[in-house]
């Protein structure tokens, strides 16, 4: 009975941080896109003859704003938030590739790997890839491949840390109540709140160059004046 409450409570308390962290994407999200649609080029909802055309071209100005944020980026900013943002989201597809497998043989391209009797657990390959890439930024003096290598180090970071209750109890207990710790579901929400903070800060240096000043080179069509 003590296990089945651990595991009901521990159940209630991913789910109310799933939601959190859903939730918090989202409105960072909407708030963004409402900010850059009033200060954009694209005509407001109450000026507009057709508003799905108008929102289009308001989600289109936003990702313009966000990748140039991002390409005038620091090295050290960029590689912080493809470490954080692919850690996040390898961590939420692993944890629901395996509950969709744990349901069938097969989904897609996964499946279960067992060699011999062996099964080979997801942090195997997660352990590789954060040292191979650890290793490599290592070696490297090249700051540009170092953002690069941040990604499969944070997809190897997720796929260990997903497993980490097997690695300190020395069992398998990922179903189990055990298996479902606290600090998994923290991290990754860290994770989620730390690239949506670098996220924004990615926005505000696009609107200064994107909707402040002359529109970069790098995109052929003009961006219209922004209404400040």
């Amino acid at each position: 009975m003590r296990r089945r409450a651990r595991g009901w409570h521990a159940d209630r308390a991913t789910l109310a941080l799933a939601l959190a962290a859903g939730s918090i994407t989202a409105a960072v999200t909407a708030v963004q896109f409402g900010r850059i649609w009033r200060r954009g080029s694209a005509p407001l909802p109450q000026e507009a003859d057709d508003v799905l055309a108008a929102a289009e071209e308001a989600a289109v100005e936003t990702v313009e704003t966000a990748v140039v944020g991002y390409q005038e980026g620091s090295p050290r900013e960029n590689a912080m938030f493809n470490l954080l943002a692919s850690f996040a989201t390898s961590f939420m597809l692993a944890r629901g590739i395996t509950s969709l497998l744990r349901a069938r043989p097969t989904v897609g391209p996964f499946r279960d790997l067992t060699v011999g009797r062996r099964h080979i657990h997801h942090f195997v390959p997660g352990i590789l890839l954060a040292f191979g890439a650890g290793a490599a930024a290592i070696v490297t003096d090249n700051e540009e491949i170092e953002s690069r290598l941040a990604v499969p180090f944070g997809v190897g970071m997720g796929l260990t840390f997903d497993e980490s209750a097997l690695l300190l109890e020395l069992d398998d207990v990922y179903w189990s109540p055990e298996g479902v710790l606290s600090v998994q579901i923290t991290l990754s929400a860290i994770s989620i709140l730390g690239a949506l903070a670098l996220a924004m800060r990615f926005l505000r240096r696009g609107e200064q160059l994107v909707l402040d000043e002359e529109p970069p080179a790098a995109f052929s069509a003009p961006l219209g004046a922004a209404r400040g």
